[in-house]
């Protein structure tokens, strides 16, 4: 039961001090993403030891083999939507809308 407690509230400390940061301004730039970056793999870490188990138990394959599984989704589904949201801005960007509009208009 300590565990999960001291677990709880790493989680909750990493938690509350990303929002802050965010929230009251206390980084800017690639300093607070670097920060956010930072915090959310220590959020990532506390989740796998305290409430996961990870390296506490006795046939560790299985849920490595798991973990990996996992990581390998969370990377598709992150760089994904990074590479559609670039994408679509390009795409999207103020020169590129006014053409599409004028070929809309038929002015080319």
């Amino acid at each position: 039961m300590a565990s999960y407690v001291v677990g709880f509230v790493l989680s909750l400390a990493t938690t509350l001090t990303a929002y802050f940061m965010v929230t009251k301004h206390w980084l800017s730039g690639n300093g607070l993403v670097l920060t956010l970056l930072s915090l959310a793999v220590g959020q990532f870490v506390v989740q796998l030891l305290f409430f996961l188990h990870i390296g506490r138990e006795t046939r560790p394959r299985w849920k490595m083999l798991m973990l990996v599984l996992a990581l390998v989704f969370v990377l598709i589904v992150v760089l994904g939507s990074i590479w559609i949201m670039y994408n679509l801005n390009y795409r999207m960007s103020p020169m590129e809308m006014e053409k599409y509009m004028q070929r809309q208009d038929g002015g080319i």
